[in-house]
């Protein structure tokens, strides 16, 4: 619609979307998608929208995705983000925390380094913190026009915007056209799911078209003839921009005219509506002059925004002429000055006024301006950047060079590859395969010779890279068979690359089986007597997914795979890989020896700082800080490796170490703090798509449930974890011990812990070096063993000359099996020093040291040995107080068993006040003493506490004793002055 007019027809819509603006300022966000034909005024009506934002003191993003196509990731994003930058917004980092390095992908000067997450969901969670942050005092507009031209990227981060916003200050308007494609199917998913209202633009009536026209015009509508607003309706068929452009052409035909104080129609003649525009259109130009039409159609074939530079070389070898063509251009409202794109960058106001010209070029026309523009474009950079690429292959195939179009479209492939974005990358593969030829079973087989056979299969290959790093694992899989039958004469090397990087895929997936598979496919393709430095990028993958299966002695191979895979790397000299073979060496040594595994940490670290791989230096410090907790419980090292992660925008990496940290305030008891570890985690992992990090934290919910003996929690908990895959996952031993069985104990359920002990054991049998090293079996399933007599001192001796024995969680359980067989082997002293240094390794975990005391406890009676009524009674009071009763019941039995004096336990004491407690004030008393603030009877007070009238009396009685009241109304005063005072 013509910026010089008012927005006519549209004041409901309008009203829709300040609603929006108003709900997002008061954090109640949301997404408005913006349909409608071509020209119906989405991008008019999407300003006027910023124009009330930006009254309203709220914070304006706004970028356009473009018709060259996605040869950019993110580009819309990116645009929007710099606006924000070119203002002089800094970035908040208070609110971003790691996210700020991940937005520096789409805004350089907020970078930090590469060593940020990659991942799109998690770039799409950045761009959410940051429209938040920027909203969080007026609140956040983010515009993205003409979405039907973005890549697939921004239309996942859209897709993740609309799911996230409803408690945020933040909404998102959104303009794309009503035909079919990625966009309006997504506009219309996000409409069925509820997150998003879809804002269907029709077209204009009568009286609006009138109210139009006259506003154009610059007259009151009652004094412009009705017949002049009927002509522009029926030429225009209700379209705003249609409409504007035939007011437009009927001025400069002289058909409308002002003649004294009126607008007046000449002629009767009506033409079709795409010839009308057209003919509007071409009129414009005609009238701008011969020079100005050529310039005007040469941009119409490179797209709706095209680099002048460019249009100059193709129409108008004189720059002043072209200068001059350009101002007439843009005075007459044709073109628009591309300030986001740079100075050299122009687009057509509308994009069908670029469509209108390309419509009345000839296909000869078309293919000569199109040769003469690609050639301008490789004369002014050879390297075409940025989209130049796209648009270099498009144009090739247009002038009819099918070999080099197909050259660049597998470079504008690669680069977006390299720029992670692998769905810009298979939807530029997709246009290829249209633009260039048919399709058979292979996927982007070209019918003729016109592209060379390894140019084909280029092309082939990166769509199957692109569809494993976009997480389409099984049509990846099948494209990779296709590949390998259509194409036996291809270089072996290559396609082992590609079954590698498939199997990378299906690891990150949890899809082991698959990963297997590419890997044996992958060894099918070596030479006879192949080396490290051949097998090195199968076997650092194998390595990782080995020991994820459930096959005998898969620790030890994944160790030897990562030796070689070490000594293949450092042939190569590809440091990456190192880093990566390093890492899985130090997970694959940790059962047998912590300081082996720190030497592989370590070793990742310094390769990695060498090479500036942030990423892996990351990892390195984590396995070292993991290490330090698991030897000593010591924290240090993994709040640096959080810390670390967050600086540098590892997102999955921090949350990752954040779980860790959950678990050991578990262990600890400090239940306060890991419900604020996970609480936010959780629900932000769930969103990432970071499933194992989920699964883990998850994992540690169900332990946190069962170290506080809440059963009820713990079904629900369990059967989350179990719905999330938990069953067949690596943390699944770890709720088997450190939940379920734990759960047991503190329920006094000896025969359920058997069960469970005997079920771990079978899943992680000591024996066995494993990952799971503090789920039970090199520790409390032990003691267990000891006390119930199927382990001796082979088996104790065995497992505490284990790495996982002397593991700092498991060594207080190892230890009081020790005590217990010293004790009965008639060692008293030998027994006493074996408990008292099991309880100095427990003393960071009260809840397990208590237990295991506990535990014991019956045996050091037996054998004499050890201050069992302290320990009791010590452990009695804790567990008392942490709201386990059967094992706090347990513990007051065994200490009147054994004649200790043992203090009456109600449930709700700690409910009387330490002054009432002083004066001897019973729970039961306490209650009564509560009810007579409101002076009532001894009949209301039993009726409400469902005892007998006689007791209450009682009790009023004891009550003005150990108050010193003379009377119950005294009592009562005093009552009420001691409540009010608290």
């Amino acid at each position: 619609m013509d910026r010089s007019s008012g927005l006519v027809g549209r004041e409901d819509e309008l009203a829709l979307l300040d609603r929006a603006l108003q709900d997002a300022r008061m954090s109640r966000g949301g997404t408005v998608c913006v349909t409608g034909e071509p020209g119906i005024g989405k991008t008019r009506l999407a300003c006027e929208a910023i124009t009330l934002a930006r009254e309203a003191g709220m914070t304006v993003l706004k970028g356009r995705c473009i018709a060259t196509g996605p040869a950019v990731p993110y580009r819309s994003l990116t645009e929007a983000l710099l606006s924000l930058a070119r203002a002089g917004g800094a970035p908040p980092t208070d609110a971003l925390g790691p996210y700020l390095p991940v937005l520096g992908r789409l805004v350089p000067e907020w970078a930090i380094g590469d060593a940020c997450d990659r991942s799109p969901i998690v770039l799409a969670e950045a761009v959410v913190r940051l429209a938040a942050a920027c909203g969080r005092e007026r609140g956040c507009l983010l515009v993205i026009d003409d979405l039907h031209d973005a890549d697939l990227e921004t239309l996942a981060v859209l897709e993740y915007l609309a799911a996230n916003l409803a408690l945020l200050p933040v909404a998102v308007v959104a303009t794309l056209r009503d035909t079919p494609g990625a966009a309006h199917s997504l506009a219309d998913t996000l409409a069925q799911r509820g997150e998003a209202g879809l804002l269907r633009l029709g077209r204009l009536g009568a009286a609006q078209v009138h109210a139009l026209t006259a506003s154009c015009l610059g007259c009151p509508p009652d004094e412009l003839p009705v017949a002049v607003s009927d002509r522009v309706l029926a030429d225009s068929s209700g379209i705003p921009f249609t409409a504007v452009e035939l007011i437009r052409g009927m001025r400069v035909e002289g058909r409308l005219v002002r003649t004294e104080d009126r607008w007046r129609l000449h002629g009767t003649s009506r033409a079709a509506i795409p010839f009308t525009l057209v003919r509007a259109v071409e009129q414009r130009a005609e009238r701008l002059g011969a020079q100005t039409l050529r310039l005007l159609s040469a941009a119409a074939v490179l797209g709706r925004s095209f680099p002048l530079s460019v249009v100059r070389r193709c129409a108008a070898p004189d720059d002043r002429e072209a200068a001059g063509s350009l101002r007439s251009a843009v005075v007459d409202g044709l073109l628009v000055p591309d300030d986001e794109r740079g100075p050299d960058w122009y687009a057509f106001e509308h994009p069908l006024t670029q469509e209108a010209l390309l419509d009345r070029l000839t296909p000869a026309d078309r293919a000569e301006l199109a040769a003469r523009a690609v050639a301008a474009m490789n004369e002014l950079d050879p390297s075409l950047p940025g989209t130049w690429c796209l648009l270099a292959a498009r144009l090739h195939g247009q002038a009819g060079d099918r070999r080099t179009a197909a050259v660049r479209y597998l470079e504008v492939a690669r680069r977006a590859l390299a720029g992670h974005g692998p769905g810009t990358a298979i939807a530029v593969l997709h246009e290829a395969r249209s633009a260039l030829g048919s399709v058979d079973g292979s996927g982007l087989h070209l019918p003729d010779d016109a592209v060379p056979a390894g140019v084909r299969r280029e092309l082939l290959e990166t769509l199957l890279l692109a569809l494993a790093d976009d997480g389409r694992l099984e049509r990846a899989t099948e494209v990779a068979q296709q590949l390998r039958r259509a194409d036996v004469e291809a270089d072996p090397g290559r396609r082992v690359e590609l079954h590698v990087r498939l199997a990378w895929a299906a690891q990150v997936a949890g899809r082991w089986d698959v990963g297997l598979e590419q890997v044996r496919a992958a060894r099918e393709l070596l030479p006879e007597g192949a080396g490290a430095r051949d097998t090195a990028g199968i076997d650092v993958v194998e390595a990782y997914l080995t020991v994820s299966t459930a096959e005998q002695g898969r620790i030890g191979r994944s160790e030897h795979l990562a030796r070689r895979a070490i000594e293949g790397a450092e042939q190569r000299g590809d440091h990456a890989l190192a880093c990566q073979a390093w890492y899985a060496m130090g997970f694959a040594t940790r059962g047998r020896s912590l300081a082996e595994s720190d030497r592989c940490f370590r070793r990742t670290l310094r390769m990695a700082a060498e090479s500036r791989q942030v990423s892996w230096h990351n990892h390195g410090l984590i396995g070292l800080g993991s290490n330090a907790w698991l030897a000593e419980a010591d924290l240090d090292g993994l709040h640096h490796a959080h810390q670390e992660a967050m600086r540098t925008g590892c997102v999955s990496l921090a949350h990752n170490v954040g779980a860790m940290l959950a678990l050991d305030a578990v262990l600890r008891a400090d239940f306060d703090r890991a419900a604020a570890l996970l609480d936010g985690s959780r629900a932000e992992t769930e969103r990432l798509q970071l499933h194992s990090v989920t699964r883990y934290a998850l994992m540690v919910g169900a332990v946190a449930a069962a170290h506080r003996a809440r059963r009820p929690q713990l079904r629900a908990a369990l059967a989350r974890f179990r719905t999330s895959g938990g069953n067949e996952s690596r943390e699944a031993p770890l709720v088997l011990g450190l939940a379920e069985l734990f759960c047991a104990l503190l329920e006094e359920d000896h025969e359920q812990a058997a069960e469970l002990a005997a079920r771990l054991t079978a899943a992680v049998p000591p024996d066995e070096e494993n990952y799971f090293h503090l789920a039970g079996s090199h520790g409390l399933v032990l003691l267990l063993s000891v006390l119930a007599g199927r382990a001796d001192w082979a088996e104790v001796e065995r497992i505490t000359e284990s790495q996982a024995g002397r593991m700092r969680w498991n060594r207080q359980f190892v230890g009081l099996a020790r005590a217990v067989l010293y004790g009965r082997e008639g060692r008293p002293a030998e027994a006493v020093a074996a408990c008292r240094a099991a309880q100095a390794d427990a003393m960071v975990f009260p809840t397990a040291r208590h237990l295991g005391l506990r535990l014991v406890a019956d045996a050091a009676v037996t054998d004499g040995w050890g201050a069992v009524r302290d320990w009791l009674t010590e452990a009695e009071t804790y567990f008392h107080h942490s709201g386990a009763d059967a094992v706090a019941a347990a513990c007051r039995s065994r200490l009147r068993s054994l004649g200790a004096p043992v203090g009456q336990r109600r449930t709700g004491t700690d409910r009387i006040p330490a002054e009432l407690v002083a004066l001897g004030v019973t729970l039961r008393e306490y209650d009564v003493f509560c009810l007579l603030v409101e002076r009532v009877g001894n009949k209301t007070v039993a009726a409400r506490l469902q005892i007998s009238p006689r007791t209450v009396e009682k009790h009023i009685a004891s009550l003005i004793g150990k108050t010193n009241s003379a009377t119950r109304a005294q009592l009562c005063d005093f009552v009420a002055d001691f409540l009010a005072a608290r």
